[in-house]
Formats: C-alpha cells, structure tokens, sequence
C-alpha cells in the first residue's frame, strides 16, 4: 500500500536540497531540516516538536513520528525500505547528541535533543494533550498493560484506550487483522510503538493508512525506561553525548554489536559528508537513492 509522504514535507520533495539539508532555522522554535547523511532530520526543539504534535492533533492531519538517532541513520544507509520510512514521516526528531551536533554544524542553532522517553513524558504529563487517547503497542509480554498503569497513576487524566503485545517478527495476516479491528474499536488519537529501530519506522509506515488513529511514534526503548527496566541517566551524560555508553554499560550482550557496528561508521560517514558539504546538491531523499531504490519508496 501506498504510504504518501507527510504534507509538511510533500512540498520539498521534489525540489533539490542545498548540502546542508532544507531550509535553515528562521524562528526561536525551528523549522528546516538538517541533511544527516541523507536522512533529513528535524530542527526543533522540545517547544517546537510539542506545538506541532498539537497542531497535527487539533487539525486531525495523520502521520508518524521517528526518533532519528545514529542506529536509525545508519540502518537507512543499508536499507532502502528504511530510508523511504524516514522520507514519508511526519516529523524526525532528533534523538541523541550525534544528530544535534550535525545539525548545528549546518546552522541549526536551536535545535535539541529531542528523545523518545521525553517526547512521551512531555505529552503524557502537559493538559494540554488530556483530551486526547493512547494506545500502547510493543514491550515484552505484560509491558505495554504496566505501562498503562503507570502513566494513569502518574497523571490521573490521561486516557489510555487499549495495549498490544506483538510477537517479535512481523504480524501474521490474522494477528494484522486483530490489530487492525482492535484499534478500530478503540479508536486512540496517537498510538505508541516500542519496538526498537529500525522495525518501528517499517511498521508505522506500512500501518498507518491501515490502523484508525491520528499520530503514531516510534520511541523505541521508552517502554522500558518508564516501567523501571532501564535505569536513566544524567542530563550531562546526555548533553556529552554518552548516553549510549550507560546504555551499554547496562546491557553489552545486546548492544555492544550495534555500537561497534554504527558508531564508527557514522562518524567516518558524518566526516566525508562534511568534506563536501560544498559540493553537488543532493535530493531530498538523500544520495543513496538509485532508480531502483525510489521505486521502492513508490510502491
């Protein structure tokens, strides 16, 4: 099925970018888009992610949202599907340091570190959200159901409409059509999915035209930081950039592999970029598109 890129980037994506992505920040909220390898990445911060998320909301207009960080970039560098998924958001906000600093190197100087975890806690706690619903789709076998909990003791008025565990592969046709009426029946405003990069772009950009909600986001990890599973860390961990070195420190059989994998190929990557951020221009899609690969966007 189709999946029809956001309006608020349809406009410019026929159009060629300069070598440092779309339009530059012109407000204290940002606006434009930071080119990182390719993948064009948001400049906001929380203020300004948080007014259009509202906006979307009140004007009923649907899309999903990534957390854009350096896994994410680099699985776009190996997969053209992955790519696609980040072209057709609605927004890519900037999660981690890495992407930030990217983006204030191109001139981005308001942009910030914008995470899953607090992208989340920011809609769950601001009234301004209250009359809206949530869904919970992700975590392991009874995460998503002591998620739910948790956010209602939290804030009291929040409105939780349903939760789902999927299996860890893609849904089967009968567990799809399970979903898709469970979510009918249910009816939420934004759906969160926590099922880790890149499987979430994949699947919010395959079911939303198929699931009856507005938003959904893709917050990888946030189940488990808001239900205990993982520890938190400084704001200055984060601010350095080291927040990936807590989350190792943590849990190395499953993370160590993908650090070694990305890590330094995003900064070899992040260095030629830079070296020619003087020459051809490249579209908005990015450079790794061949003939071949946009017609996979397409599909």
């Amino acid at each position: 099925m189709t999946s029809p890129a956001s309006p608020l980037r349809r406009s410019a994506l026929d159009v060629e970018l300069s070598a440092h992505g779309c339009s530059h920040a012109s407000d204290e909220l940002g606006s434009g888009c930071a080119n990182v390898l390719g993948v064009q990445v948001d400049a906001l911060n929380m203020t300004g992610a948080l007014g259009r998320i509202e906006g979307a909301l009140a004007s009923g207009e649907r899309g999903y949202i990534c957390m854009t960080g350096v896994h994410g970039i680099m699985e776009a560098q190996r997969s053209s599907a992955v790519l696609c998924a980040y072209r057709d958001s609605l927004m890519n906000l900037p999660d981690g340091m890495p992407t930030v600093w990217v983006a204030h190197s191109q001139g981005f100087a308001t942009m910030r570190r914008i995470a899953g975890p607090d992208v989340m806690l920011q809609v769950f706690s601001n009234k301004r959200f209250a009359n809206y619903s949530h869904f919970f789709y992700g975590g392991k076998p009874g995460v998503a159901e002591e998620l739910a909990s948790e956010m209602k003791r939290r804030f009291p008025w929040v409105r939780i409409a349903g939760t789902y565990t999927p299996p860890f592969r893609d849904l089967n046709d009968q567990e799809e059509c399970d979903l898709i009426e469970i979510v009918r029946r249910a009816k939420p405003s934004i759906i969160w999915v926590g099922i880790s990069s890149p499987r979430q772009e994949l699947f919010m950009r395959k079911y939303l035209p198929k699931l009856d909600t507005c938003l959904m986001f893709g917050v990888g990890a946030a189940f488990d930081f808001h239900t205990g599973r993982i520890k938190d860390c400084g704001e200055w961990i984060k601010r350095a950039g080291l927040q990936w070195l807590h989350r190792l420190l943590q849990d190395p059989r499953h993370l160590l592999w993908r650090y070694a994998r990305n890590n330094p190929a995003f900064l070899w990557r992040i260095a030629l970029q830079m070296l020619t951020a003087h020459g051809p221009k490249r579209t908005r899609t990015g450079e790794l598109h061949t003939s071949d690969e946009r017609s996979v966007c397409e599909r």
